[in-house]
């Protein structure tokens, strides 16, 4: 099996860094794209002050940090992935976006037997797969924020995927990035975010009825079942978009209320209220 060195990411985001810094510690070398010169400046210091804040608490070291950033390439140039081997588009959670992505993909991308993955949450991978001309090697590989510290990727094949193209994205996710991973199949919201948003959107639920405040939420949750985060400060963590958007992605294929996003949480997004990213969601942190 091929070792996969070259490795494409699109978008340098909360995401992308961090499956950009991942491979780039690990020995790829990691081309970054983004949308103009701005927003790619902003990705490298994005992952630069990431791999500050490791050095400085001790999980890496001065050299592994500056061989890290060596490896690194952030530019706003689509074309210069054709080399690449591997390529994880990391993009927001809207599904023409994302099927835009992996068309172009598709036409830059040179190498036949070059992997095209997607890390959305909740879209269905057969619908990129069939934007491309390679829906063979068209796949799902779900990471969890923030990337550096979570150690699951959930790997999902389409109906179109092959075998070989599920072995080699295993391999990668365990050999080059040092993940676990579990195998899902290619429903809206995989495994983690099938059992995980009801669950987020219930606690939505409690704070718009008045049925208990986010603090004694998140507290209940935290002390009474041993969660590391209450389910309202990991929605601020996550994005309050992004939630919404998984959310609707999964109300549409299941039709399920559980899935539907509460009143509450769209007007806070049309508020501008996202979360950490904003500076405030359902707590403020902006001191």
């Amino acid at each position: 099996m091929e070792t996969i060195t070259r490795l494409g990411v699109v978008g340098c985001g909360l995401m992308g860094s961090g499956i950009a810094e991942v491979a780039a510690l690990r020995g790829a070398d990691v081309l970054v794209t983004e949308s103009s010169p701005e927003a790619a400046r902003a990705g490298r210091r994005r992952v630069e002050a990431s791999l500050d804040r490791g050095l400085l608490r001790g999980k890496i070291t001065e050299a592994a940090r500056d061989a890290a950033r060596a490896r690194l390439t952030v530019t706003d140039d689509f074309d210069a992935l054709a080399d690449r081997q591997f390529v994880v588009e990391a993009v927001a959670e809207h599904r023409d976006l994302k099927t835009g992505v992996f068309a172009a993909l598709d036409r830059v991308v040179t190498d036949d037997e070059a992997i095209l993955a997607s890390n959305t949450s909740s879209i269905p991978i057969v619908d990129l797969a069939v934007s491309t001309r390679r829906p063979a090697q068209v796949i799902g590989m779900h990471f969890f924020n923030p990337v550096p510290v979570q150690r699951l990727v959930e790997i999902i094949p389409a109906l179109t995927t092959s075998p070989d193209t599920v072995a080699r994205t295993r391999a990668f996710a365990a050999g080059r990035l040092g993940k676990e991973t579990v195998d899902a199949t290619d429903r809206s919201g995989f495994v983690v975010n099938a059992l995980l948003v009801p669950y987020l959107l219930a606690a939505v639920r409690m704070v718009e009825s008045g049925s208990a405040r986010a603090e004694d939420i998140d507290r209940g949750m935290e002390l009474g079942c041993a969660h590391p985060m209450g389910p309202l400060r990991l929605l601020d963590l996550i994005g309050l978009e992004t939630a919404q958007a998984v959310a609707e992605s999964m109300y549409e294929e299941f039709k399920e209320p559980l899935y539907a996003p509460p009143a509450l949480l769209r007007r806070m997004v049309a508020a501008g209220r996202l979360g950490r990213k904003s500076g405030r969601g359902f707590y403020d942190y902006t001191a």
